[in-house]
């Protein structure tokens, strides 16, 4: 069963959490420096044949409160973060890391004022939106024998459900650069990452070097939406990862993760 209680949520001051913020970043800087793992990188002249998976998603979704100029802004944002991205190639023993190549988003690089969440609440930054790439990439990634290495979420559910074709918190959240999305290939095969934007959809393939031997299949369970003893809200449930190998139809499931999210809006209105 969940644990079900949620805190109330502690707001921290604006220096404090900038403070914190160039602290991380620093550490993860070192990090790629001096420590020992060896990242993917950009590679035009590997061309795997195999496609795995194909994803896309809306590029422009009307939110409640929220001005559209955000919206805009966040789709030419995607588009240099996928400048950037786009041939990742992913060797064995390799760990892909979206910052590691796309670097820190600065107005100098072109990037706008996007939409961002902090504490639950919309605010625009520069660069902001491109967690919209990173929920991409995840459910990409999960239909993978790739290795989740690092994954963070929303600790909040901030816009209730519009058109959703995946399960509820099957995405990942990103901030330079120390709130990344992080796999590494425990395989012997290797896989790239294509990307690309059209007029309404941002769009992302996985290939591979070969077939491989299972299908990928996600799924949630113990969805659940509770009243907390604070007066809020909270969303639940359970990403499954359902491997079935294609010769023998042999199954595997493994829990993926547990998902625990303050609502920033009453579902009962909102269902009402």
């Amino acid at each position: 069963m969940f644990q079900n209680q949620i805190e109330k949520p502690v707001k921290r001051g604006a220096l404090r959490s900038f403070l914190g913020c160039e602290y991380f970043i620093l550490k993860r800087k070192l990090h790629w420096l001096f420590g020992i793992e060896k990242f993917a990188k950009i590679d035009k002249n590997i061309l795997p044949s195999v496609s795995i998976i194909k994803h896309k998603s809306f590029l422009l979704r009307p939110l409640k409160n929220v001005d559209m100029i955000l919206q805009y802004n966040k789709v030419e944002n995607l588009k240099l973060a996928v400048q950037r991205l786009n041939g990742a190639v992913i060797k064995p023993n390799e760990v892909f890391s979206v910052w590691k190549i796309v670097g820190r988003t600065t107005k100098r690089k072109g990037y706008k004022q996007g939409l961002v969440l902090h504490n639950g609440q919309t605010s625009k930054g520069v660069g902001g939106g491109l967690c919209q790439l990173g929920n991409l990439l995840y459910w990409i990634f999960l239909h993978s024998p790739l290795t989740i290495k690092e994954r963070w979420r929303h600790g909040f559910d901030v816009f209730p459900d519009i058109n959703r074709k995946i399960p509820f918190a099957c995405g990942a959240t990103l901030s330079y650069n120390y709130i990344d999305l992080q796999v590494k290939n425990d395989t012997n095969q290797t896989f790239k990452i294509i990307l690309w934007l059209d007029d309404q959809y941002l769009n992302g393939e996985l290939l591979c070097s070969q077939e491989l031997e299972c299908d990928y299949e996600i799924f949630e369970t113990d969805h659940s939406i509770q009243h907390q003893w604070w007066g809020g809200y909270s969303r639940h449930n359970r990403i499954w990862k359902r491997i079935i190998n294609k010769k023998t139809k042999e199954e595997k499931i493994e829990l993926v993760t547990e998902n625990h999210a303050i609502m920033m809006y009453n579902p009962m209105i909102e269902n009402n």
